[in-house]
């Protein structure tokens, strides 16, 4: 396939999605980083493709107020404040601001970071944790809101989370990251050495976006350190195809998992251009992006993004199976979102 062919594939996916779906999508982390990654495609297109479904979302919202409760309820803060900016629609800075609120004033569980599940029904039921998925869902639009407004609390709040979900969710020997951490048990889950892929997939796909967005603020080096020792400890697991599996650690006895192959895809590229990464990185970062896309199911009609793992939740009892047996679907929101990214990193370099 010619090289720009595969970022005009992920174009096609994007418009499929813009012309099939509702855009009465959840209000939840899924959604919010679709949206979020449609918008960057027409910031990147300079286009306005996107705006008038993205639009579309906001108003729904406007009309059904949703619960902001959890660290994946205040991600589709990226949308609405995308939206504002764009249109200054009063009635989307009130949807925005309700996430800043919660950013800002939801009682921290340890340190500077919230429970992920934070006050939401469901939340009631899990031990009182921190994510590792708290990095993309709570950190990046903090971290865009404040670079915009110069709001060096916010930014403050932003920037530490990298250092404070290292300290307890990297492990110090693989550099690889667990699921989470709990609080009051002292100590991440899984308790074994097993690493969920999509959740590594997170890291290394946002800590480049709030790099790009603190400046240098004090926990810049931090986070590039943190940043390249994930980088390098997951590069060896990526497969001779360019993918890699849904537990990092246990090649060749799960399955591959795109969603999390397009995060690191996303990455590797965001971090070569950021001048963290060499040209190994870069490479293999274009490898995993061409083999999602490689990947997706065409004809007349339609495109699907496949081998998307559904939602994840960090299971009290054998994690392991949990992570193994969770099905595998196509067009995830989240999946689309992860290959955006990398499709955009891919036509910048």
């Amino acid at each position: 396939m010619p090289e720009q062919s595969y970022y005009q594939s992920v174009v096609h996916l994007a418009n499929f999605i813009k012309k099939t779906w509702d855009p009465k999508m959840k209000w939840m982390w899924g959604e919010a980083l679709l949206g979020y990654a449609l918008s960057l495609l027409d910031e990147h297109q300079k286009t306005e493709d996107y705006t008038e479904f993205l639009k579309a979302y906001c108003d729904y919202y406007v009309k059904n107020q949703p619960r902001v409760d959890q660290s994946d309820t205040s991600a589709p803060g990226l949308i609405t404040y995308q939206m504002y900016k764009k249109t200054k629609n009063e009635d989307y800075k009130k949807l925005t601001d309700r996430v800043l609120n919660y950013i800002k004033n939801e009682p921290r569980l340890i340190e500077d970071s919230v429970n992920h599940l934070g006050n939401s029904p469901e939340g009631k039921f899990y031990p009182k944790s921190i994510w590792v998925d708290s990095l993309m869902m709570f950190s990046v639009f903090p971290s865009h809101y404040a670079k915009d407004h110069q709001d060096q609390a916010m930014m403050n709040i932003a920037a530490r989370q990298p250092r404070i979900m290292s300290k307890y969710m990297q492990d110090k020997d693989s550099h690889l990251w667990y699921h989470c951490y709990w609080v009051k048990q002292k100590t991440h889950y899984p308790r074994r050495k097993i690493f969920w892929g999509r959740g590594n997939g997170w890291v290394v796909a946002s800590l480049p976006m709030i790099l790009d967005n603190i400046g240098n603020h004090e926990e810049k080096d931090h986070i590039i350190q943190i940043f390249k020792n994930t980088c390098q400890a997951l590069l060896p697991y990526q497969r001779s195809d360019g993918t890699f599996e849904t537990v990092i650690n246990k090649v060749g006895k799960t399955y591959r998992e795109l969603s999390f192959t397009a995060l690191v895809a996303a990455g590797f590229m965001h971090g070569y251009r950021l001048n963290l990464l060499d040209e190994t990185y870069k490479e293999a970062g274009i490898k995993a992006f061409k083999a999602c896309v490689d990947a997706l199911i065409i004809d007349e009609d339609s495109i699907y993004m496949p081998e998307i793992s559904g939602p994840t939740i960090p299971l009290p009892i054998f994690p392991y199976l949990g992570y193994k047996l969770i099905p595998r679907g196509k067009n995830w929101s989240y999946g689309i979102a992860a290959l955006i990214f990398a499709a955009i990193q891919f036509d910048k370099l």
